[in-house]
């Protein structure tokens, strides 16, 4: 029998058991999701996909990084940005990759800004250009200053389950890099699963690891990627642990330009659709998020790889 839900393009609502009652979406589709692409987008579309993103119900929707354009082009815009979206009624974070970095998001006013960290060697080495520790020293001093003007920091840690370069990642090497950067007095960490490589008993036992040394599940969030298919299995997971906030992707853009083994991020649009399965509340409105990454995906000349996006838009064909 097909419910009344599922033939006006939403699922059939049937709770499951030990599972939190709201999820916060960390929107990530307009810095993550568009930082890889070749072809310039244009600011003003930039702009407009994140005030979109605020009319679907997205409370949380990262705009942009402050990093050098030299090594992330497509963000170049990040100053003529940053005023066309402030001023919307959501949280707006952005990355900050140093000092530099910082000055110029509290020059804009930003409230919330992210740091983002590597639990390996070699990627830390590709992406910051330095150790592990060299450069959780380049943030200690990012955290404090955004710290001290009653900015929100949240930190990033990529490689989280696996490296290209060094293979499986053992946990307790992730739970350090995690206790130094909730030590230095970042508010929430990501952890990322940068390659798309875990699997769901992974994640049991990495959240576990860092329950056991003080880390809650309430200042964590997840941050998968689809590359072997396991990200909504591994955000359950996830959910099932305690976490409430999860990272994801409209339309389901974007890569790593570090890592070129990583595919897609999580699309939100596939996550806000087994999340209302579940009665999870996430304030999120499907369709009008559905209609934003279908013109989105317009803006780029290409489909959308989200599952849902291609179930919903060819329904209402």
């Amino acid at each position: 029998m097909t419910s009344p839900d599922t033939l006006r393009g939403l699922p059939m609502v049937v709770p499951a058991g030990g599972l939190p009652a709201r999820v916060r979406i960390h929107e990530v589709g307009a810095r993550d999701g568009l930082q890889n692409e070749k072809t310039a987008v244009p600011t003003e579309v930039k702009a407009e996909f994140v005030r979109r993103l605020a009319g679907a119900g997205l409370t949380t929707i990262e705009a942009t990084s402050f990093v050098h354009p030299k090594w992330v082009p497509q963000l170049a815009d990040a100053e003529q940005l940053y005023p066309l979206v402030s001023s919307l009624p959501v949280e707006l974070p952005v990355l900050v990759p140093n000092e530099r970095g910082l000055d110029r998001a509290l020059a804009l006013g930003a409230g919330r800004v992210a740091v983002f960290a590597s639990a390996t060697e070699s990627f830390a080495k590709a992406n910051l250009n330095r150790t592990v520790d060299e450069a959780l020293g380049m943030f200690e001093p990012v955290v404090a200053r955004a710290k001290a003007n009653a900015v929100h920091v949240r930190g990033y840690l990529s490689m989280c389950f696996g490296d290209p370069w060094e293979g499986a990642v053992p946990v307790p090497q992730v739970v350090r890099v995690c206790r130094a950067l909730l030590d230095m007095g970042c508010d929430e960490l990501s952890l990322g699963d940068t390659i798309g490589v875990a699997t769901p008993g992974h994640v049991v036992e990495l959240l576990t690891a860092l329950g056991e040394q003080g880390v809650a599940a309430g200042v964590l969030g997840v941050h998968f990627h689809d590359t072997y298919g396991q990200a909504l299995a591994n955000t359950l997971a996830a959910l099932q642990h305690g976490v409430t906030t999860v990272d994801a992707s409209a339309g389901g853009l974007g890569g790593c330009p570090y890592a070129k083994s990583a595919t897609g991020n999580l699309a939100t649009e596939d996550l806000v659709w087994m999340l209302r399965g579940l009665g999870i509340d996430t304030g999120v409105d499907l369709g009008r998020l559905v209609a934003t990454s279908v013109w989105m995906a317009e803006q780029l000349g290409r489909p959308s790889p989200s599952r849902t996006v291609r179930a919903l838009s060819h329904k209402e064909q």
